[in-house]
């Protein structure tokens, strides 16, 4: 009896409450498609004018105040000339080569992968400035730019040139020897005009036809919710898509909104309601005792199986220790405790493996994004459209488990600018042990300096030294608070879309407590980045992160790869080769021939100086390496371009006194045309051929 009256209750509630709302604002304003300029009906995932960001997808904001309209990429603007929303495409052309070809900022153009894509009808040109007079017989496309009170010279490169190129070294080493090139696309059809014979005003009307790119926003999602009856947009609350619907908000689609009922209809139709939530509440009780039934079984077999996995037992600093992590072993109850709270695990969020399963297309191979120390890493898309990247592990024994766990409690209690997100994992008990990191979309250090996007040219020394100062930070953060990487490598130092350093792969690193002088253990970590000392005392310091990090100085001004058999045997090793460069005194013939060593002073005292940083952070013995706190001053006071105002002794570096350095206690002050002098030697030194 006490059933039927708890279920006619329910019933009379439901029939009674609000069944129609007023239209959500949301989905009304989104409704509205807006014109931009000359571009007409523009709709999801643009925003812009009076159609708020909500209904558009961040990156696609458009400027609509002049009769051009305009799209910020990658803060660059560019004039938006038309929108395909069949094909998704958009066409736009540089707006700073509008009138000339001599912008006041010299960039390339940089692309969000995530977001925007080169289509199929896509030629590069390329325009190279300050570059030698004459030019070749071959180049026929030279001009003249006035910027920033600099008189240069350039040339523009089509298609055919690149061609040409590859059968003429004369181009080549010309080119090489201009100051600065400019890459962006062009459509084929615009440069074709321009192959066999063509002046600046000709060149100028290709480019400015622009080129064309295919935009990626949740596409498949909108077409879902759109099918739905529904309004695509964005929610900058929860970072993701979300369908607007005439009721209120979704995350994918809108559910079937009925027609307002007459009055004659009205009753049966309570009556209907009533019965149904009566119904739906039978169900609900029936599937509850249902899922605590197979829930009680998982939970069982999980113990069972389980049994044998480490707990990590926070330290009294809250991170984990290589002894707490390796010896203690779990008891029932703890476990059981710990797979009740099912949603955190050393306080972040843990994933289902299906999930994650889902989220990489299978753990799909075209999605690898390199090899994670200890594991691959793959690029994923959850459920609620958030990008990730999730380290699936080698293999699932103790010695991965304790780095596990390792990554996840020190990444949780550590939070720097510099150090990459976690943002969750799957259970200790998951058939697979995976860890979730935010996406960093732009690779590694390692890609732009000798890997795959090594020919793009966006590492300028300005940046190179940007990523050197905010790796050091990071490193500087992490041993303030005892913990030490143990993996510094140009692969573990991940880049943003801005060139921001994420320092990544915790798996190896340990904290380092206070009251100890080093932590002993098994060696580990990559050849060529490996502290000498630590092969032979098993001893970790954080001078084992310093010497790592000169390596580090190392690969950015010369893009060389810390081991390569290609090279001679005593050049395998890139900090054995730097260092005998240095004492030999032929540092241009160790630096990158794109950071213009040999043309520019500036570059020339720049480079030198984080060569002498290296060479202290290269020492053998410990003792005579810099601290990271003074590896990362002196290297701020190098971009203030303060480093070496001031004389001082010149560095006299014997092979007999190697890792002997004047004033070693404290940050060196040379000056610069003594050490330009030292490192380099005579000026009938060669360049050595590169990789790059």
């Amino acid at each position: 009896m006490s059933w039927l009256i708890l279920l006619l209750t329910i019933a009379l509630v439901c029939g009674s409450a609000p069944v129609f709302a007023d239209d959500d604002e949301r989905y009304l304003n989104c409704m509205k498609s807006f014109d931009c300029g000359d571009i007409k009906d523009v709709g999801y995932p643009f925003s812009g004018s009076d159609r708020p960001d909500y209904c558009g997808y961040p990156g696609f904001e458009l400027g609509c105040s002049n009769q051009d309209p305009e799209i910020t990429i990658m803060q660059s603007t560019y004039k938006l000339l038309g929108i395909n929303n069949q094909s998704r495409t958009l066409n736009v052309s540089r707006s700073d080569y509008t009138e000339n070809l001599c912008p006041t900022l010299l960039s390339n153009t940089s692309l969000n992968p995530n977001l925007l894509s080169s289509t199929s009808d896509h030629a590069e040109v390329t325009l190279y400035y300050g570059c030698p007079s004459p030019s070749p017989p071959a180049l026929s496309s030279q001009f003249t730019c006035n910027i920033n009170d600099t008189v240069m010279v350039g040339n523009f490169i089509t298609v055919n040139y690149s061609v040409l190129s590859i059968t003429d070294p004369g181009l080549i080493s010309y080119l090489t020897t201009c100051n600065n090139s400019v890459k962006f696309p062009a459509h084929q059809s615009a440069i074709v005009p321009i192959l066999v014979s063509s002046n600046v005003s000709q060149f100028l009307e290709a480019i400015n036809q622009g080129f064309e790119l295919e935009w990626s926003a949740n596409d498949s999602l909108c077409d879902t919710c759109e099918s739905s009856g529904g309004q695509c947009g964005y929610n900058k609350t929860t970072t993701a898509f979300t369908c607007y619907c005439a009721d209120q908000p979704q995350d994918f689609e809108c559910s079937s909104s009925p027609q307002a009922p007459s009055q004659s209809t009205r009753s049966n139709r309570l009556l209907k309601i009533g019965l149904s939530s009566a119904g739906a509440v039978v169900g609900a009780f029936l599937g509850c005792w249902i899922m605590a039934f197979i829930q009680r079984k998982r939970r069982k077999a999980a113990l069972e199986k389980t049994e044998e996995l480490p707990i990590a037992t926070p330290s009294s600093k809250g991170l984990a220790t290589s002894t707490n992590l390796s010896q203690t072993t779990p008891s029932l109850t703890s476990l059981k405790s710990d797979i009740d709270k099912g949603s955190t695990y050393f306080g972040v969020r843990v994933f289902s493996y299906d999930e994650l399963e889902e989220a990489t297309n299978f753990f799909d191979s075209s999605r690898e994004l390199g090899d994670g120390g200890f594991g691959i890493v793959y690029y994923g898309v959850l459920r609620d459209g958030h990008e990730v990247a999730v380290k699936r592990l080698y293999e699932n024994n103790m010695k991965r488990t304790e780095q596990f766990m390792n990554e996840i409690e020190i990444l949780a209690h550590l939070q720097h600018r510099n150090l990459v997100k976690l943002h969750g994992c799957t259970s200790r008990h998951s058939r697979e042990l995976l860890l979730v990191y935010e996406y960093i979309p732009n690779g590694t250090v390692a890609d732009h300096l000798h890997g795959r996007q090594s020919n793009s040219g966006l590492l300028t020394l300005p940046v190179r030294l940007s990523i050197a100062i905010e790796t050091a930070s990071a490193l500087v953060y992490l041993h303030a608070s005892d913990v030490i990487h143990r993996d510094v490598k140009t692969n573990n130092i991940l880049l943003d879309n801005d060139f921001c350093v994420k320092v990544a792969d915790f798996g190896l690193s340990r904290l380092f407590p206070t009251n100890v002088t080093h932590l002993t253990t098994a060696p580990q970590g990559t050849p060529g980045y490996v502290d000498p000392e630590y092969y032979q005392c098993y001893q970790l310091t954080d001078k084992s992160d310093v010497y790592s990090f000169g390596v580090v100085l190392i690969e950015l001004i010369s893009a060389l790869q810390a081991v390569d058999t290609n090279r001679r045997r005593h050049d395998i090793n890139l900090s054995n080769m730097a260092v005998n460069k240095i004492q030999n005194h032929a540092l241009n013939e160790l630096v990158d021939p794109f950071l213009g060593f040999d043309k520019d002073f500036v570059v020339r005292r720049m480079v030198t100086s984080v060569a002498e940083l290296a060479f202290r952070c290269l020492q053998q013995q410990r003792e005579m390496r810099p601290t990271m706190e003074e590896v990362l001053e002196i290297l701020k006071r190098i971009e203030n371009e303060n480093y070496g105002a001031e004389k001082a002794d010149v560095l006299d570096i014997s092979e007999d006194d190697v890792g002997l350095l004047k004033h070693a206690s404290s940050p060196l002050q040379l000056s610069a045309d003594s050490m330009s002098d030292q490192f380099l030697g005579s000026s009938s030194s060669t360049n050595t051929p590169h990789s790059y």
